[in-house]
């Protein structure tokens, strides 16, 4: 099945996808937030053939949810609104920080580091759904 990942946020929302064997999860592309976000979302589903979404939901460390949990949820809810594909919602605890680390190796810029973060990020967060439905 060929899933979109969104690791969602105020100024940037990361995109990733799988192939459809569901073993390679590569980074898209970053979008800014903005009111075009959920247009662009469904051209981009259109495009890549997506079967499936998954939402990074930020939940603290202590497992609780906190503001920025209610937006993701608020963002996916519109999100299901203008698509039928089921969306997932899926912990992304860690996600940006091993993001940060595959990216360390590549001796970007902090200008490229900051373009490319989010699509790696949703990448992590599709890794680690597909992880997890295998187990």
């Amino acid at each position: 099945m060929r899933y979109l990942a969104i690791d969602y946020g105020l100024k940037r929302t990361g995109l990733a996808v799988c192939d459809k064997s569901e073993t390679l999860c590569s980074p898209l592309k970053v979008v800014e937030t903005s009111p075009g976000l959920i247009p662009a979302i469904l051209k981009l589903i259109q495009a890549e053939a997506i079967e499936s979404i998954v939402v990074g939901l930020p939940v603290n460390m202590d497992g609780t949810e906190g503001d920025m949990a209610k937006k993701v949820r608020a963002f996916a809810s519109q999100l299901g609104t203008s698509t039928p594909l089921p969306i997932y919602l899926h912990d992304e605890r860690l996600t940006s920080h091993k993001a940060e680390e595959l990216l360390a190796p590549a001796d970007f810029t902090l200008k490229k580091v900051k373009q490319r973060l989010d699509a790696v990020a949703a990448a992590a967060i599709l890794q680690t759904f597909l992880d997890s439905r295998n187990m």
